[in-house]
């Protein structure tokens, strides 16, 4: 291919634990063209990419639900669990009866993760409660609420720290109630860049499942990183990454057109939403599922 484009493909990288084994081993220096990482919460690649600040991303899952059309899917990536997934935790300083019809302080850096709650507290419990936005510090966020939405390494420290708070896992919620995976986390890219550099994406997507491959094949890399930068012990690390998985098949995409629904149902989205994937990728991504 050309070794130069006029421009540098952009490629947004959520800045999560939850995300790094597609990354971790992705090196965008030995791609035939310059390509720049930008490192940083979900919700802001959720707005980056949405403007055409970006070329490509992670983002959350309903971000790509209310901008399907803008977007095609990297086939075979996501985040997603079949149960519990240890970063996405509700904080109950409140009885559940109280917290369902009380006050909610949300995290302000995800949209799949409070609209997942939305349909936990709306359509599971039958409750109706008021919700909040408040940055990512749980002791602050409680203050005022009955209950705090935390993800992420956010939720995963406060877990540890943890003053005698109930804590429900959304994932398991999930799961509990419908028996389906959940999927946090997709990765998408702007039609128009797709059309007018598909060797270039198509150069990008290989690195990243290969990452994935890597990382599928080899935890201890990213179990060292997430010790020596978040803490906690090599046996928690294990069990989170295995409790997580990365692919998106039949299964994950049943759920998530589940969560949509739901959303659609409390009037969080207007739009079904197509998972309209790349156009014939050159490579095939045969990993089994973990779980």
């Amino acid at each position: 291919m050309n070794n130069s484009l006029e421009r540098p493909i952009k490629l947004g990288r959520i800045s999560y634990t939850n995300a790094w084994p597609v990354f971790h081993h992705f090196d965008p220096t030995i791609l035939p063209f310059q390509t720049e990482i930008h490192a940083d919460m979900p919700a802001t690649l959720n707005r980056k990419l949405r403007a055409g600040d970006i070329d490509m991303a992670a983002i959350s899952s309903y971000a790509y639900g209310i901008s399907s059309e803008s977007y095609y899917l990297l086939p075979n990536l996501s985040v997603s669990s079949l149960g519990r997934v240890q970063s996405i935790l509700l904080f109950l300083k409140s009885p559940l009866e109280k917290v369902i019809h009380g006050k909610i302080a949300l995290t302000i850096t995800s949209a799949t993760s409070v609209n997942l709650l939305k349909i936990i507290m709306e359509k599971f419990y039958g409750g109706k409660p008021t919700y909040e936005d408040a940055e990512p510090s749980l002791e602050k966020m409680l203050e005022n609420a009955d209950a705090a939405l935390l993800i992420g390494d956010h939720a995963i420290r406060a877990s540890w720290e943890n003053k005698g708070y109930r804590v429900l896992d959304l994932g398991e919620v999930w799961n509990v109630w419908t028996g389906r995976w959940m999927t946090y986390a997709l990765w998408a890219v702007h039609k128009n860049t797709a059309q007018r550099y598909p060797e270039a994406i198509n150069l990008i997507y290989e690195g990243l499942l290969e990452s994935k491959r890597k990382s599928s094949r080899d935890l201890e890399p990213i179990v060292s990183k997430a010790m020596s930068q978040i803490g906690g012990t090599s046996q928690y690390w294990h069990n989170y990454y295995q409790n997580l998985c990365h692919d998106f098949g039949p299964e994950h995409k049943a759920g998530l057109q589940l969560y949509f629904q739901y959303a659609r149902e409390l009037g969080l989205m207007s739009e079904e939403v197509e998972l309209l994937e790349l156009p014939s990728p050159r490579v095939a991504d045969n990993l089994p599922n973990r779980r």
